[in-house]
């Protein structure tokens, strides 16, 4: 018969691990997570109408530039992202040909869009709250 005794290294027998010694507080890893997360929150939530307000900016920017890129020097709508300023390459332009109008999204966040008619050119549509 075979027997065999497992004896964790570094304990000894009487030992405890170190999470149940006394004086031993376990779970201080858990409050610094809660804190870390509940500051990412609070930072979204006070970050949001900044971030909102310069998506529609960079939409605005976006939908304008497009426009005139497509309709006034009459390129194609995948040539316009070119124009972009740097850093604006999370904007996404489409185009509704019927009414030569082409929207930019910034994002997932809402877009703006701008149409063309004779005379005055590109024209952003009134900004959607």
């Amino acid at each position: 018969m075979n027997l065999s005794i497992r004896i964790a290294r570094g304990r000894g027998p009487g030992k405890q691990p170190p999470s149940r010694r006394a004086g031993h507080r376990p779970g201080w890893g858990r409050w610094l997570a809660l804190v870390l997360i509940l500051g990412g929150m609070a930072g979204a939530v006070l970050g949001w109408p900044w971030l909102r307000d310069q998506s529609r900016v960079a939409a605005a920017y976006g939908a304008k530039v497009g426009c005139s890129c497509h309709y006034i020097a009459g390129r194609p709508l995948s040539d316009c992202a070119k124009d972009f300023e740097p850093g604006m390459s999370l904007v996404w332009l489409t185009e509704n040909a019927d009414t030569h109008t082409i929207t930019a999204r910034y994002a997932l966040l809402p877009g703006q869009s701008a149409s063309w008619h004779s005379g005055p050119g590109c024209v952003l549509e009134p900004w959607k709250d």
